[in-house]
């Protein structure tokens, strides 16, 4: 059981190694038994360090600097100014309208709040399932869920409580006192601070198998003054390690602050929470130890978060007593695991190998689907439209408005599905890590290699995804915490060398380095992962100057079995808010590329929907315009242009344009390797060595090196305006551009001299 002592040296920071600052910090007070993990040397210790009822603090950093600030979290908060009461009442059920959000009159705000990895988002996904919108918090790049509950008619909602809710799920953190602008969302959130209204009720996620940091984080969330309801998950886990929590006993510990009992995997318990939290509405108990806080500006809220932090610690110890549990640390499977799966020889090579999993999963298994979607699914589509147009009338089916069906919407509708597969798959795994309790240590396995670039380990698993495919590894970027990180890493990925740009690298390196094509194809992904790192330092160094190496501290959670209805909601959910997002922007772009393809621009061309040659369509004029700004590259031709054009949208477009613009048919079959030994070869080797006055190995490698950098395809800049908006999506197209442009002069100029 835990004891005052134990209390107390947690609360004062009197603890001798960097863990147990962590502990301070990060699980508020510690039991006597248990692992910890250092990300820096990957090395899983024995017993001593501090943790609760067997859930581990790892940290990333024990140098005493390090440790003093992880000690000062619970030392700062920088709030806006608190809402004057008018204020408050003014705003309460009026939604916050910003970017995407919904805008109207709400009858009530219902806040979800937490520890990072108790089930809070998975909790909130059950309860509004697709209805969710993924949005930006006002003023910033902070993702937040945001969606509305209609609960007429729900069992045990009384008619003065229904209505629509206004559910919002914040950000993970460990208190109120926030060291990250994800954690300022989330405080701001609760408190109604900031121009965000005043929740009518807020629900704390609490970890049952780790009680006493949740206690310690309940105590925050009660002073705030607002109705509480208590979500208590992971009971099942707790009961199995044998510290099952009784609800109505840590309710009565609470004074009555309602506790209910849920499984956010399986949404056991959601229609009690819902019932629960109508009937708080009017308010809810303050425990006996606790004081509401009344402070009017910065000032005040800093130093009473400060007075407050040993009394919360001596309240969060004492329900610990009242309820009975026991703290008596003891060995569970999670610390067996972990001795492996931390262990500074194994756990990098373990990690390693979970990546060239996920790596292949969305590749080699997305691929047969993807095909089924271009060809199958395609096929199926277009003769039913052919069917549809022939019953008007037999020509019909060459004129331009059925075109504009096959080649312009059902064309951006069929790249749109082919990305199904690879982000499906990509979020069936990331959910599975997650679930299962492993995707937290690889974080800590990998800190020191990203500390370099100001990251912290969670940034390796995205950008090691993009090399499969840059759209699910700008999904993955959901799992970074802190949102600077998660715009940094954003930019970074379109640098990774896509499966999509290998079709292009066969098909130029078979055509002009036949015996070496292999170590040309090798070269570069080797240029990819230093771009990686040179663009991340640049970055660090001008745009992310206050992105400095955090100390890295988090609770791992205890394994366990996903849950399947879980996992499919999950992915589903997810799945539909990409679909959702990105398929407009994607299918907007190809009809103007058709459209521009379809203009006949010199006489004699052809009609509008029916140009012979698209070289004397509007997009060959555009084609000509765009060549000449490519000479100083070496491949300042139409057709490299155009190529590079299409590319935009996506990148196994290129060699079917290539095709198309040299009029070359019935490579659709063909290897890339028999395209460039074959009649595209050929006309690629002529055209880059008259575009670069016989330097056309020269102007190869930079061509390659153009596609390896520049924007990877159409679906990349929509995940990326989805995800941090306009403004990031545009400056990483522009420094794609920019770094793809410099990149090939260079080699040119450089490779001219010598090939």
């Amino acid at each position: 059981m835990t004891t005052d002592h134990d209390t107390k040296q947690a609360k004062t920071g009197a603890t001798p190694s960097c863990c147990e600052g962590a502990a301070h910090a990060v699980d508020a007070m510690g039991s006597e038994d248990g692992n910890h993990a250092m990300a820096g040397s990957a090395v899983a210790a024995g017993k001593g360090a501090m943790h609760t009822t067997n859930q581990h603090c790892a940290c990333a950093s024990d140098t005493p600097s390090h440790r003093g600030r992880l000690e000062r979290i619970f030392d700062t908060l920088r709030f806006g100014k608190m809402p004057s009461q008018s204020s408050q009442d003014a705003d309460c059920h009026t939604g916050t309208t910003h970017g995407k959000e919904p805008v109207g009159q709400t009858s009530r705000r219902v806040v979800f709040v937490g520890n990072p990895n108790v089930g809070k988002s998975t909790l909130f996904n059950v309860l509004l399932g697709a209805s969710a919108r993924v949005m930006n918090a006002p003023g910033t790049t902070v993702l937040v869920e945001r969606g509305r509950l209609d609960t007429t008619g729900r069992p045990g909602v009384p008619e003065t409580s229904a209505g629509i809710w206004d559910i919002i799920d914040t950000p993970g953190t460990y208190s109120l006192m926030p060291q990250s602008p994800d954690e300022q969302v989330a405080a701001q959130a609760a408190a109604g601070l900031d121009g965000m209204p005043v929740p009518d009720a807020l629900v704390a996620v609490l970890d049952a198998t780790n009680l006493v940091r949740s206690l310690y984080f309940l105590a925050g969330i009660v002073e705030l003054g607002r109705p509480v309801v208590v979500a208590l998950s992971m009971n099942d886990l707790a009961r199995r390690q044998g510290d099952a929590i009784d609800p109505e006993a840590l309710s009565r510990a609470l004074d009555g602050v309602p506790v209910v009992p849920i499984d956010p995997r399986t949404g056991e318990g959601t229609d009690l929470l819902i019932a629960t939290i109508a009937s708080s509405f009017g308010g809810t108990p303050l425990p006996h130890g606790l004081r509401h806080a009344h402070v009017g500006s910065d000032a005040e809220l800093d130093q009473m978060v400060r007075d407050g932090a040993d009394r919360r610690f001596d309240w969060a110890a004492g329900i610990i007593d009242r309820i009975g549990l026991s703290g008596a640390g003891h060995d569970t499977g999670s610390d067996r695991i972990d001795r492996v799966l931390l262990n500074p020889w194994l756990g990098v090579p373990v990690f390693l190998a979970v990546m060239y999993l996920v790596f292949q999963a969305t590749t080699t298994l997305a691929g047969p689907m993807q095909d089924w979607f271009d060809v199958t699914v395609r096929g199926w589509l277009t003769d039913g439209i052919d069917a549809v147009f022939a019953l008007f009338e037999p020509a019909a089916t060459g004129g331009w408005v059925h075109g504009l069906m096959v080649d312009g919407l059902l064309d951006g509708v069929i790249t749109v599905a082919t990305f199904i597969p690879p982000m499906g798959i990509m979020f069936l795994m990331l959910s599975l890590l997650e679930d299962c309790g492993y995707l937290a240590r690889a974080a800590f396995v990998m800190d020191r290699v990203m500390r370099a670039l100001g990251l912290d380990g969670r940034a390796f698993l995205p950008i090691v995804v993009g090399f499969g495919c840059n759209l699910p590894g700008l999904a993955a970027t959901r799992t970074l915490t802190d949102s600077r990180q998660r715009v940094m890493v954003g930019m970074l990925i379109p640098f990774a060398s896509c499966s999509a740009r290998l079709s292009v690298y066969l098909v130029l390196a078979y055509a002009f380095f036949r015996s070496t094509a292999g170590v040309v194809v090798f070269g570069m992904y080797v240029v990819s992962i230093v771009l990686i790192l040179a663009i991340g330092v640049l970055l660090r160094h001008t745009v992310f100057r206050d992105l400095e190496p955090e100390p890295f501290a988090m609770a791992l959670p205890a394994y366990q079995w996903p849950k399947v209805v879980a996992l499919v909601r999950s992915v589903l959910i997810r799945l539909w808010g990409f679909l959702r997002g990105a398929s407009s922007i994607i299918i907007s772009v190809i009809i103007v590329l058709w459209l521009l393809a379809s203009i006949p621009a010199t006489a004699g061309a052809g009609s509008f929907g029916d140009v012979e040659n698209v070289h004397d369509s509007a997009y060959g004029v555009v084609a000509d315009a765009v060549a000449p700004v490519f000479m100083p590259a070496g491949f300042g031709d139409w057709h490299a242009s155009a190529a590079l054009i299409t590319g935009f949208v996506a990148k196994e477009v290129v060699v079917g344009s290539m095709s198309q613009s040299y009029s070359i048919s019935g490579t659709d079959d063909q290897s890339e390797q028999q395209q460039g030994q074959g009649a595209l070869g050929q006309k690629l080797r002529e055209s880059f060595d008259r575009s670069s006055h016989g330097h056309g190995r020269a102007a190869a490698i930079a061509f390659l090196l153009f596609v390896l950098a520049y924007t990877p395809c159409l679906a990349t800049v929509a995940e990326l305006k989805r995800q941090f908006g306009r403004r990031v999506a545009a400056g990483s197209v522009a420094l794609g551009l920019v770094v793809a442009y410099i990149l090939a002069v260079v080699a040119f100029q450089l490779l001219k001299l010598v090939m």
